[in-house]
């Protein structure tokens, strides 16, 4: 593989003109996403210092993002995507002003922040699986993988520039001006969503109940599809290190708060290394073995990090577990929206995010849980090995995730033409 082919590949970006319009609205709203994320729990601690509260800011934020995102999927795959994705984002535009106008004068205060930040997740999620469907209707193949690919480079970029603009800006202007600027990008989103064509694909049976037990029929008889959430379960439910840096940094390093930054940082840059050079996973004919791969280096790299007790060490594993887990999200994208017909997208993708979502949080409590028992070493230790072992059972039981290749290039046509 020459040079070029390991970093990024940007042809999504230079032959599709739709998919180049929505990617950069989705850029862009991304940070501006973490700007108001940042400003939420901000304002909220600023005004009771009670951790409990900052707390309850992140349960009103992640219950609808789970919840909504499957009640969304009732209905994503029989109605207009694309109005249904516009009309979320100009209620996230609605949301963000009124956030503004709250941080601005204190009319409300906390609560009603509060019950603005769960109303604008509820908007997301039910607009998530429509937004997850677009991308596989204008990419094919290793257009696909390559279009997954730039927007987690996009999300890691958000994770990595967000909270630090946020915090300069809140500090020259307060937390105001981050919630008009979030508003103000999602005018980027609406811009790339208006572009793409109107029309849904054709999906057999009605809206409701019986759709999400469709879709998840679907989901359990394919097995490319089933063993990619299985194998991603597996990698965030038993490995997931985050809830674990304080008690590491705490039984390692002194509890210094500066090497506790450095924790989440050495993740997020792995992250956008591998991000760089994605094009030595997405150039790969088997995205199942990639994700399978992957997803065994992040156990193993997390695992030893509880056997270390030497920064540089814990800190370039750090590196190595975020670059693996970039590589394993984008091949567990292609594996499933490349087995995934149009009629069935929304649903899926709405399976995706929940699996994405309820996933690292679960993983966390684990970990917590193991951790008060034992200590935040062991728990790391423990749920590599676990990890490892689980992802092995299931790259051993399911050929048809081992063996699934993509189209050829030749074969890569998007669904949705490019103009």
């Amino acid at each position: 593989m020459s040079a070029a082919g390991t970093l990024v590949d940007l042809r999504p970006l230079r032959e599709n003109p739709v998919f180049r319009r929505l990617w950069l609205g989705t850029t862009a709203s991304g940070l501006g996403g973490q700007l108001g994320a940042f400003a939420v729990v901000y304002y909220v601690w600023e005004r009771t210092h009670n951790p409990a509260m900052v707390g309850l800011a992140g349960l009103v934020t992640a219950v609808p993002l789970i919840v909504l995102a499957l009640a969304g999927s009732a209905f994503a795959d029989h109605v207009d995507r694309r109005r249904l994705a516009l009309g979320c984002a100009y209620g996230q535009v609605a949301v963000s002003l009124a956030m503004a106008g709250v941080a601005a004068t204190d009319a409300g205060g906390v609560p009603l922040m509060l019950a603005l930040a769960g109303l604008g997740s509820a908007l997301a999620a039910l607009g998530a699986p429509a937004r997850h469907t677009f991308v596989p209707a204008l990419l094919a193949g290793e257009r696909l993988a390559a279009g997954l690919a730039l927007n987690h480079l996009s999300f890691q970029l958000a994770m990595l520039l967000g909270p630090a603009a946020a915090g300069l800006v809140t500090a020259r202007w307060g937390t105001a001006w981050c919630f008009a600027i979030d508003a103000a990008t999602f005018g980027f989103a609406l811009i790339g969503i208006a572009g793409l064509p109107r029309g849904v694909p054709g999906a057999g049976g009605r809206p409701g109940a019986a759709a999400v037990a469709d879709g998840l029929r679907f989901t359990a008889r394919t097995p490319e599809v089933r063993g990619a959430f299985l194998a991603d379960l597996a990698a965030t439910t038993l490995a997931m290190p985050f809830a674990l840096f304080p008690l590491i940094n705490e039984e390692r390093f002194g509890g210094r708060p500066e090497i506790l930054g450095l924790f989440s940082t050495a993740v997020a840059v792995g992250g956008v290394l591998a991000s760089l050079l994605s094009g030595l996973a997405t150039h790969r004919r088997h995205p199942g073995t990639v994700l399978l791969a992957c997803g065994a280096v992040w156990a193993v790299s997390l695992g030893a990090v509880g056997l270390s007790g030497h920064l540089p060490i814990v800190l370039a594993l750090l590196a190595v577990a975020g670059a693996a887990d970039t590589w394993a999200v984008v091949s567990r994208g292609t594996v499933v929206q490349s087995s995934t017909p149009p009629g069935y997208r929304g649903r899926v993708a709405s399976l995706e995010h929940i699996v994405g979502s309820a996933g690292p949080q679960l993983g966390n409590l684990r970990a917590g849980l193991v951790a008060a028992a034992t200590s935040g070493a062991a728990s790391l230790a423990a749920g590599g090995l676990l990890s490892v072992a689980a992802i092995g059972l299931i790259a051993a039981t399911t050929p048809a995730l081992r063996r699934f290749t993509v189209s050829d290039p030749a074969a890569e046509n998007a669904t949705i033409p490019a103009r």
